[in-house]
């Protein structure tokens, strides 16, 4: 399904000379709804493949599946910069993309391989295998029965939800550690009668295309939010705009600083944890954290590319910054994100030349460590300059978001 997009061009009429703060802010909810149609669009797109899967189960099948999962993430992880400072977004998000979850939650591990959060009395519920986690029944596996279940007992890594839950129900656990390989789940889990394996192929298969609508029906609820006449969208057009210029900048800046520098690179590399990276099952976490950045890029340069290569130009706050008068600014601001997107694509070339994230991670690997720790200086730097920024646009005191993490 397509979605119309209605975009802010400078091409359209908006000359330098004439950028205000309300243009940006309007830009910023531009992209924001391109953003979100785009996410959905590779979530149907991935359902689709999911349910064919289920319906038609074979080894081409689940491929099909893994590699539309695969095309789902860039949109969605470049809409987390959205996240933070709006409460619409971080509220409902965890829905979609906590982690790192006890995948003994929805399916079978090897116990072996597999530790979960201490007390966490779903850790090994096995919802596939089981209709009982605790008390509760859990009879049939519907979206919002899954939804019901996250954060079970209290616990936050019982996720039953989202990308991760889904990537969990297509690659498996990656049982590999810090060498190479991803999770290895045969298709044969979803065959039908002796085909099966692992037991259970029907209902795993009921609960992966319940997480899929799940994921669907989330992103049509933030589509609609950021729509031309949507409620979120109607909201910050009416706030003073400096507030939400202060939105827009403590969301880049947190993004960049605490979550994927710190929760997203420095905790997994500090501890070697495998556990503690961002897209575990598949091994597609350096593209992840390449597209957390890019979603932070842009808003300063105010565009948005989608999956099908259309590019979106709004007027964005590297515009508002030059009318201004802010060149020296620029070029500072410039260098910075340049140099991010260097340290994330070099992230990237390394693992697709047959280096993961789990891998670079691993005690000893010294050249993979310092790989990681200049991208969390190039991060770090790249906040400075978003700082700088929010000084120069009149908010004296932005103060991203660090996680508790030291720099």
């Amino acid at each position: 399904m397509k979605h119309l997009i209605a975009v802010t061009l400078l091409a359209a009429g908006v000359a330098h000379a004439e950028i205000t703060s309300q243009d940006v802010v309007e830009g910023y909810t531009d992209i924001a709804y391109t953003n979100y149609a785009d996410a959905l669009q590779t979530a149907e797109a991935l359902q689709s493949t999911i349910e064919n899967l289920v319906d038609h189960p074979s080894a081409e099948a689940l491929a099909a599946a893994k590699a539309a999962w695969l095309e789902a993430r860039p949109s969605y992880q470049q809409s987390e910069v959205f996240r933070f400072g709006n409460a619409v977004v971080d509220d409902w998000e965890g829905q979609l993309n906590a982690w790192p979850l006890d995948e003994g939650l929805i399916d079978y591990v090897d116990d072996r391989a597999y530790e979960f959060e201490l007390g966490n009395d779903g850790g090994t519920a096995n919802l596939v295998a089981n209709k009982r986690v605790g008390d509760l029944k859990v009879s049939r596996l519907k979206p919002e029965t899954l939804a019901s279940l996250n954060e079970f007992g209290g616990s936050e890594a019982n996720v039953a939800t989202g990308y991760h839950a889904i990537e969990f129900l297509l690659w498996g656990q990656d049982l590999n550690g810090h060498q190479a390989g991803a999770g290895e789940r045969p298709w044969t889990d979803y065959a039908k009668g002796n085909d099966c394996t692992n037991e259970n192929c029907k209902r795993r298969g009921q609960y992966l295309e319940a997480a899929a609508e799940l994921l669907v029906e989330d992103l049509e609820y933030m589509v609609a939010q950021w729509a031309p006449d949507g409620d979120y969208r109607q909201q910050l057009l009416q706030e003073d705009e400096q507030t939400v210029l202060n939105k827009m900048l403590f969301g880049m800046g947190s993004l960049a600083l605490g979550e994927l520098a710190g929760e997203r690179i420095k905790v997994a590399l500090t501890a070697n944890s495998t556990e503690d990276e961002h897209d575990c099952f598949s091994d597609n976490t350096h593209n992840s954290h390449y597209y957390n950045a890019k979603g932070v890029a842009n808003l300063y340069f105010g565009s948005y590319t989608n999956a099908d290569g259309e590019t979106t130009r709004v007027v964005g706050l590297r515009d508002l910054l030059l009318v201004n008068g802010h060149a020296d600014l620029i070029a500072d601001a410039d260098r910075a994100f340049a140099a991010t997107q260097q340290s994330m694509a070099a992230m990237v070339t390394r693992a697709e030349n047959g280096e993961a994230f789990d891998q670079m991670i691993a005690p000893g690997n010294t050249s993979g460590a310092a790989l990681l720790n200049d991208a969390i200086n190039r991060l770090v730097e790249e906040t400075a300059a978003i700082e700088s920024m929010a000084l120069a646009l009149g908010i004296e005191q932005l103060t991203p978001d660090d996680a508790g993490h030291a720099f």
